[in-house]
């Protein structure tokens, strides 16, 4: 055998001898390319279903969200959607019902006011009335009719007013001078809102008018702050006064009555009414019933705090009226009844039209009571 043919022989018999092995690699390499496939056939199946669950859950979602949505858009924090399960025709039928639920709200204690603090609200009287502190008297002789803790000091809330309006009137001031509104007339003490905006303008006559009639607290601060040597000097000019007109429990701390260290006896305020009605702008002023200012901008209408100013069974000649929580209700009036001049002041009455009912029982008693039997009354401490 030659050479070549040797070499031919042993190449095939090589062949032959691999051949089993390589047909096993390529059946393992079959076997774990059939694997991989499946595992990914499988991976891909799987993905699917999530996308497909993802998507059922979406819609179920979305379906419950409609359902919640039947009556209002969207949810408010006092809602939450409510699941209930029912048999209707022998099937399982599911709603979702959207219920409202309260939020838990803590119980704060009722705010006293200083008289109720001081125990003046027990004290009775034969009117039964619901303010801690009465006083009527005849303005003319000054006689007392009706006395109710009125040496009592107590809050007096926008009763200072009455004060603020007489120490611009009395200082002379140019009534016709423009005033602007500013940061520092914003209540920081209570934090009251204000129809008056920061920059409004109005003239003296006007802060004083709608200060008055209807309460205006930035307008009383304007004032205040405007008068010469600014609001330190025009409060220490109220104190001045109140001494002037021997208002003895009385003290100011600012123009508005917002501050409950402004304090008066209703003793004092008597004395303060008579002296402001002498004055024919502060009785016109706080009469008005209604009043229209133009600060800039649209015309702003005020109305009067006091409702008794429209009623024609009541002739009232100079009122104001005052409320803060220490104070409670507060009302000071001048008034007429069966042609007797009469000074009416009621502090610390808790219902919000209870003063002016208060007034209305005075005025009944004094109409039904002839002035020559009039018993005048005395109640302090809870005695008669």
């Amino acid at each position: 055998m030659g050479k070549s043919a040797l070499i031919v022989f042993l190449s095939l018999f090589l062949v032959l001898a691999n051949a089993p092995a390589a047909l096993a690699s390529d059946q393992t390499n079959q076997s774990t390319a059939k694997k991989s496939a499946k595992k990914s056939a499988a991976g891909t199946a799987s993905a699917h279903k999530k996308t497909a669950a993802a998507k059922t859950g979406s819609r179920k979602h979305a379906v419950i969200a409609a359902r919640g949505r039947s009556n209002t858009a969207s949810f408010n924090k006092n809602e939450k959607l409510v699941k209930k399960v029912a048999m209707v025709n022998g099937r399982r039928k599911v709603t979702y019902q959207r219920v409202a639920f309260a939020p838990v709200v803590p119980a704060l204690p009722p705010v006293l006011s200083a008289g109720e603090q001081a125990g003046l609200n027990l004290t009775h009287d034969p009117l039964e009335l619901k303010s801690s502190v009465a006083l009527v008297l005849d303005q003319n002789s000054s006689e007392v009719l009706l006395d109710k803790n009125s040496q009592v000091a107590l809050p007096i809330a926008s009763l200072t007013k009455l004060m603020t309006s007489m120490v611009v009137v009395e200082s002379k001031q140019d009534m016709n001078e423009v005033l602007a509104v500013t940061d520092d007339d914003i209540d920081r003490e209570k934090h009251s809102s204000s129809r008056l905006r920061i920059g409004s303008q109005l003239t003296r006559a006007d802060m004083l008018h709608i200060a008055l009639m209807s309460s205006e607290n930035r307008a009383a601060s304007a004032l205040g702050r405007n008068y010469p040597g600014g609001l330190p000097a025009f409060v220490a000019a109220m104190n001045a006064k109140a001494k002037a007109l021997g208002m003895t429990e009385t003290h100011y701390v600012d123009s508005t009555g917002l501050s409950h260290l402004n304090v008066a006896s209703a003793r004092d305020l008597s004395r303060l009414v008579m002296a402001a009605y002498q004055h024919p702008v502060i009785r016109q002023y706080s009469t008005d019933s209604k009043y229209v200012v133009e600060p800039g901008g649209r015309p702003l209408q005020y109305s009067t705090s006091n409702h008794l100013v429209d009623k024609p069974e009541w002739q009232i000649g100079l009122q104001k009226t005052g409320y803060i929580n220490e104070a409670g209700r507060c009302m000071v009036m001048q008034t007429t009844i069966d042609g007797r001049q009469i000074v009416m002041v009621f502090l610390d009455s808790r219902g919000k039209y209870s003063r002016q009912a208060d007034a209305d029982r005075v005025r009944k008693w004094l109409a039904d009571s002839h002035p020559a039997t009039l018993t005048r009354v005395k109640i302090a401490d809870g005695q008669t």
